[in-house]
């Protein structure tokens, strides 16, 4: 793989969220504390940053950290869509070794509130109370044949995708099919990731998902993507565990 590359996150903006205070809504986190559109930002920061300071991006870490760096995101995100953009869209912010930050966006469909910050997890096989997250269309999930070695790359976000896009052509699939891949960790047969979702299994009646180290170690945890969703429900729900099998 070349050295050329950038980090980045992909990130929800929903109006919605931004109303959560107004509909009574309670919580814990940036979106119950901040009347922001931007879903989990403080925690997508926090990705950027961590990758930025892992590979010693000196000015890419300068303009993400602190409260500053969270306001100046905010600010590039509004700049690029506007204050009050109507309809959800798919952010995806990329940062440069040099700290050039770069905002890209796309429509992505609507999803009911609870599904975005649910009140907890419910089981799966039954059908859902008003107030829990709605089920959506069914994926396909494939384990891929091939096992994949831990690298940065696994650990942290970035440009340097082909272990997941090669994945997804062993299974034959493009990405705009409703199917993922498992991605296998070479060293003991253990999932890692998916190629575009954050893996979740529910067994003996609880939720769990693969873990993550919180920095990136080549023994530690299964080698997966330090992600913002598997970060927030871990640390909310005592019916989520970590599982390596």
């Amino acid at each position: 793989m070349s050295d050329d590359f950038s980090i980045f996150t992909s990130m929800r903006y929903d109006a919605k969220l931004a109303q959560l205070k107004s509909r009574g809504c309670g919580g814990e986190g940036w979106n119950f504390e901040n009347n922001s559109p931007l879903y989990m930002l403080d925690f997508h920061r926090d990705r950027l940053f961590k990758a930025a300071t892992h590979w010693g991006w000196q000015s890419a870490a300068d303009q993400l950290s602190g409260d500053d760096g969270l306001s100046y995101l905010a600010q590039l995100i509004a700049n690029c869509v506007g204050p009050s953009h109507p309809t959800p869209l798919k952010l995806r912010i990329v940062v440069s070794r040099q700290g050039d930050i770069r905002i890209e966006h796309s429509s992505t469909p609507e999803v009911p509130i609870q599904n975005l910050l649910p009140a907890r997890l419910p089981d799966p096989f039954r059908p859902s109370l008003e107030s829990e997250p709605q089920k959506g269309s069914a994926y396909t999930v494939l384990l891929d044949q091939v096992s994949t070695t831990r690298s940065e790359y696994t650990h942290f976000k970035t440009t340097k995708r082909a272990m997941y896009d090669a994945a997804r052509q062993r299974a034959g699939i493009s990405y705009a099919d409703p199917v993922e891949v498992l991605v296998v960790n070479q060293d003991d047969g253990s999932v890692m990731e998916g190629t575009f979702t954050t893996p979740y299994f529910w067994r003996a009646g609880h939720w769990v998902t693969p873990p993550v180290a919180a920095q990136f170690s080549w023994e530690e945890g299964n080698g997966g993507q330090d992600g913002t969703s598997r970060r927030w429900a871990l640390e909310r729900y005592d019916s989520l565990s970590v599982n390596d099998q």
